[in-house]
């Protein structure tokens, strides 16, 4: 059996891919609040935002910056292109299919428990499709329990995410919320990486495919910034807060313009042949 090692650039990783998990989540928190204050295709876009922040951003760029400290000794790691696109896709879809399902399903236990197990397989399947995204001169097999325990974690994760994006609204909450969603997501990927079995070829032979550096850090450099631009329109929108003020004041000056029209209504002049004929 070949050396694996998860953590060849140390701690640096590991933290790293804790935080950008945790700045997805929060951000994708904020999304849904401000979704969950509007209506229509309002709502629609804002969950479509929160769909790529935290699958796109909490998950899969979370997935491959720790990826970024994995090594196996006697072969060299290289990374399918359409694979791993792909990869990025699906966990974006079904994040976002199952915000959908919770955000219009008002938060019902159904719904909920649907959605929680629609996006923690889809999750686990971004995991495992990112991993046969790699190319390398070895065998690869899976302990199937740890798959298993990999797969629930994934689920379990997904539905108690979700029950924060219906739940959780001020600022303090969603950081509690998205710091606990972190250690989920990587407690699922760094358990799903101990299920690998990998035995190196004995006469390793050409690998084929992209290295890290040249394709995947200019990909997880645009998701990121895709996600600091949201994060952008997130501080420039008004709060659930905010909206809701300004729909109580709209309101109010509605219900005071039509006070003031009946009242010029009933307090008008007679017309003036109406007079002539008294």
């Amino acid at each position: 059996m070949s050396a694996v090692n998860h953590f060849t650039q140390g701690p640096l990783t590991p933290v790293l891919a804790y935080v950008m998990s945790c700045i997805g989540s929060i951000l994708g928190l904020r999304l849904t609040a401000q979704a969950n204050a509007t209506q229509g295709a309002s709502r629609a876009r804002w969950l479509s935002g929160a769909a790529v922040s935290i699958g796109g951003t909490g998950i899969w760029v979370m997935h491959f910056v720790a990826m970024m400290g994995f090594a196996v000794e006697g072969t060299q790691i290289r990374y399918d292109v359409t694979l791993t696109a792909a990869s990025a896709v699906l966990a974006i879809v079904v994040v976002g299919a199952g915000l959908f399902l919770v955000s219009f399903g008002e938060g019902r236990i159904l719904p909920l428990l649907g959605g929680g197990l629609l996006a923690g397989l889809g999750v686990a399947g971004m995991h495992y499709l990112g991993m046969y995204a790699m190319n390398m001169s070895a065998h690869v097999s899976y302990d199937p329990v740890i798959v298993a325990v990999s797969v629930a974690i994934a689920v379990v994760a997904a539905t108690v995410a979700l029950w924060f994006t219906v739940r959780v609204k001020r600022p303090l909450a969603i950081t509690g919320a998205a710091l606990i969603m972190g250690v989920a997501v990587c407690g699922m990927h760094y358990t799903g990486m101990f299920a690998m079995i990998v035995k190196v070829h004995a006469e390793p032979g050409a690998v084929m495919g992209a290295d890290a550096l040249s394709f995947l850090v200019p990909l997880m450099t645009v998701i990121s910034l895709i996600t600091l631009t949201m994060l952008l329109m997130v501080i420039l929108s008004p709060s659930e807060r905010e909206m809701r003020e300004d729909a109580e004041l709209m309101a109010r000056l509605e219900q005071r313009r039509r006070a003031t029209a009946a009242l010029a209504h009933h307090t008008a002049p007679l017309p003036a042949h109406t007079h002539e004929r008294r």
